[in-house]
């Protein structure tokens, strides 16, 4: 029991999301689309002295102490 309450009012939300439509602030949503701060292409230049540019794997650098070992 308990549930008629709660079914209800999701289907009070349900209906008013479907049949009203909010105010959209055009403005506002082209300022966010247009953006103002730094692009997505300058996360690497965050992070380049974190970055290791050798193609060679290492794997004695960071040895998986739970492997089994080789025999």
């Amino acid at each position: 029991m308990g549930r008629g309450r709660a079914k209800a009012k999701q289907t009070k939300v349900a209906r008013e999301l479907k049949y009203n439509t909010p105010n959209t602030d055009l403005t506002a949503l082209q300022r966010e689309l247009a953006g103002a701060g730094k692009s997505n292409n300058d996360f690497d230049d965050d992070y380049k002295e974190y970055v290791d540019d050798d193609d060679e794997d290492h794997t004695d650098d960071d040895p998986d102490t739970w492997a089994r070992p080789t025999r």
